[in-house]
């Protein structure tokens, strides 16, 4: 069975200042999710789903899914904060999403088989998608038998600003701990720094693994995490600034035994938009990219 490819696309990028997800990158106009959409093809995916929000599905679909058409089969979910289990009501104070999660459960209705879940605004390279697409696919006898890629932290920093990323413990090849860092950033020293619990301030080794959200899943991560989304809620429902993030999912599943992560190495390069000085970086890696003919003149 071919593995679904589940892109996380419901964000504005404010830090950004637009619809990064919709931005011309590459040398004919491409997006960042233009070539993570060909790598999947071309690594054996066999289907799409974007999870989007509902306001900007006409342009959505006008510059983006309509590339795809005839390539390979796309399905669209939409998050919204007012999308929340039986017996919950989202706060009307309530503005921020509830997190990478939360967007993570609209794909339950449509996927059936194994997926890999992605941001559309991180370019994660063929043999990341190779890699991944083939792990996936391997025969399993139970379930919470997952997977990601991981990425040295200091091949995923930006010079705009801090980052967030998932710190991660590893043990014999899988996953222990994963922790997300949300202010990841550069200090005086150029060494990789971010704040704890407590505000203090820690230091990561750039050869550190880290997520980019590229995780492999198999659907019976939707019912742990419907499940621990109930419980997440009562806790924080009134929290504006509480979101529910695929690690702490992870976390708890690797805690009860009732998953186990192989991390996943690649020899990919991430690069990817955070900020608006990103820009020009991200144009001149995918540039560079064509002319060495990793893609080719037209993806679609």
């Amino acid at each position: 069975m071919k593995p679904t490819l589940f892109v996380l696309a419901a964000g504005m990028g404010s830090r950004y200042g637009g619809l990064k997800q919709l931005d011309g990158l590459g040398p004919h106009g491409e997006t960042i999710m233009d070539y993570s959409i060909y790598d999947a093809i071309r690594a054996g995916f066999g289907k799409i789903v974007f999870v989007i929000r509902k306001d900007f599905e006409e342009d959505f679909r006008k510059k983006i899914l309509s590339k795809y058409e005839g390539h390979i089969p796309v399905e669209v979910v939409f998050q919204s904060i007012d999308k929340l289990p039986e017996g919950f009501v989202c706060p009307t104070d309530r503005q921020k999403p509830w997190g990478t999660n939360h967007a993570v459960l609209m794909g339950q209705e449509v996927i059936n088989e194994p997926f890999a879940v992605i941001n559309a605004d991180d370019f994660y390279g063929r043999n990341s998608f190779e890699v991944i697409a083939k792990e996936l696919q391997r025969e399993r006898n139970t379930n919470g038998d997952y997977c990601m890629v991981g990425f040295k932290v200091g091949n995923t920093m930006s010079e705009g600003g801090t980052v967030a990323r998932g710190v991660c413990s590893v043990k014999n090849e899988h996953l222990t701990h994963v922790v997300e860092r949300t202010a990841i950033g550069y200090n005086k020293k150029k060494e990789i720094v971010y704040p704890d619990e407590h505000g203090v301030m820690c230091r990561l080794r750039p050869d550190k693994l880290v997520s980019m959200n590229m995780w492999g899943f198999t659907p019976d991560y939707f019912d742990f995490s419907k499940s621990y989304f109930i419980e997440f809620l009562e806790e924080n429902i009134d929290n504006p600034k509480a979101e529910y993030f695929i690690p702490s999912v992870v976390n708890k599943l690797i805690t009860s035994g009732d998953a186990s992560v192989k991390v996943l190495s690649t020899e990919s390069e991430w690069f990817g938009v955070t900020y608006a000085s990103d820009r020009d970086l991200v144009i001149a890696n995918l540039a560079r990219l064509h002319s060495m003919g990793e893609y080719p003149e037209s993806l679609f």
